[in-house]
């Protein structure tokens, strides 16, 4: 039986709503080289199926949270669910690259709706300790789908092209679509004031006016941005310039996410023991020399993919030290109001990493400079953000004792 509660939504079932925006946002990579001859247009227009899908999932994480606060969680869910079937069906029948990125932009929408809502059921359903681990077990896939996305994306690029990639994620979307209406139950007991995102500004604004909270998520967002720049720069580099298929790209990227996975794995072993803010130090110092080992590499001009994928290996483990940590470190710095200062974080890596990946799609050319740049850049811009905000953190324990004492 699925794991459930009283309620009866099975947390397999978010898990599967969950998977459906990683999944599409890395599934579609190996065949971006491709569609410059499809389209007969240049790889910085392709670029954008990828940095505005990005973009779409920043800016939808600020809206989803309070429409499914007002309206309930089952339904919000269900209508993001249509969309992601609609916008793969539009990426499906594209004719052109506009109709191909309009569709892209749709999907994200809609997938971004899982991402948001799965997370917020969970916290509905259970108890404070055990929706921890329920939704470590939704985390868990975040990283799964998109290791094994670019995989399967290669091979059905290679076996039956562009489109059959598409064909497959529609059929994903209406069955989990389908199962989704059967199965999963409205959650949320009390349904609250619809507060829109301009009444969220203030919020927002209090959390940007903190020291500490700023040095944390920007620590996140351009820790974060490296890898995006990966994502973004890493096909052209590996199919375009170094000659590979998609499936040599994709069997090389499975590296990067194991790497990851064990950058957390390692976090969450050591952040007790250690704490968060020396992980972070010592994730931004191995983000700094994958940074500098790319650098020698474009200096030696030996860009192989072993070359090429090794020091992106070492920055994708510096990504799962640094991330989970910082993550945990902004949202504590003002808990009641952890849920707005979640969101903002995932909107500023997602916002950002958009950003730095649409950059390296327009700038890269024969060589990997342009890409090069972006990662030094992100990782020193990473370290100076950390050590910002561990200062801003120090000072406010200062404060709240001095307060203490007078009290």
């Amino acid at each position: 039986m699925p794991d459930t509660d009283k309620r009866g939504t099975p947390l397999l079932m978010l898990v599967g709503v969950t998977a459906l925006g990683p999944l599409a946002l890395n599934i579609f990579l190996p065949s971006m080289p491709r569609m410059e001859a499809v389209f007969d247009t240049s790889y910085g227009v392709i670029q954008l199926t990828l940095s505005l899908y990005l973009a779409a999932l920043a800016c939808s994480q600020l809206v989803y949270g309070p429409l499914s606060d007002r309206f309930g969680r089952r339904p919000v869910l269900l209508s993001g669910l249509c969309l992601y079937v609609a916008g793969s069906l539009i990426c499906l029948t594209a004719g052109s690259v506009g109709v191909l990125i309009a569709g892209r932009v749709v999907q994200a929408v809609g997938g971004c709706a899982g991402l948001v809502i799965g997370r917020a059921m969970v916290r509905d359903q259970y108890g404070r300790d055990e929706s921890a681990s329920k939704i470590a077990t939704i985390t868990m896939v975040m990283v799964l789908a998109p290791m094994v996305a670019p995989l399967l994306g290669g091979q059905l690029d290679v076996m039956a092209g562009w489109r059959a990639v598409f064909g497959f994620v529609l059929v994903v979307g209406l069955l989990v679509a389908g199962v989704a209406f059967v199965f999963v139950r409205e959650t949320i007991r009390v349904r609250q004031p619809f507060v829109s995102p301009i009444g969220l500004v203030p919020v927002y604004a209090r959390l940007l006016g903190s020291r500490a909270y700023r040095g944390y998520a920007l620590q996140t967002m351009f820790t974060a941005a490296t890898f995006y720049t990966f994502v973004g720069g890493a096909p052209y580099l590996m199919q375009t310039v170094m000659g590979l298929n998609p499936m040599g790209y994709a069997v090389w990227f499975i590296g990067a996410a194991f790497c990851y996975m064990a950058g957390n794995f390692t976090s969450a072993k050591l952040a007790q023991a250690w704490g968060v803010d020396r992980l972070i130090a010592l994730g931004t110092v191995i983000l700094l020399l994958g940074a500098a080992a790319h650098v020698a590499v474009a200096l030696a001009d030996a860009l192989t993919p072993l070359s090429f994928m090794v020091p992106m290996y070492v920055m994708s483990y510096a990504n799962g030290l640094c991330i989970p940590t910082g993550t945990a470190a902004s949202i504590s710095v003002d808990p009641m109001r952890a849920g707005a200062a979640s969101g903002l974080s995932g909107f500023l890596q997602m916002g950002f990493g958009a950003l730095a990946s649409f950059v390296v799609g327009h700038l890269l050319r024969d060589d990997q400079w342009p890409f090069v740049f972006m990662l030094v850049i992100c990782s020193i811009l990473a370290t100076v953000s950390h050590w910002y905000g561990q200062r801003g953190a120090k000072v406010a324990e200062r404060i709240d004792d001095v307060r203490t004492i007078a009290e």
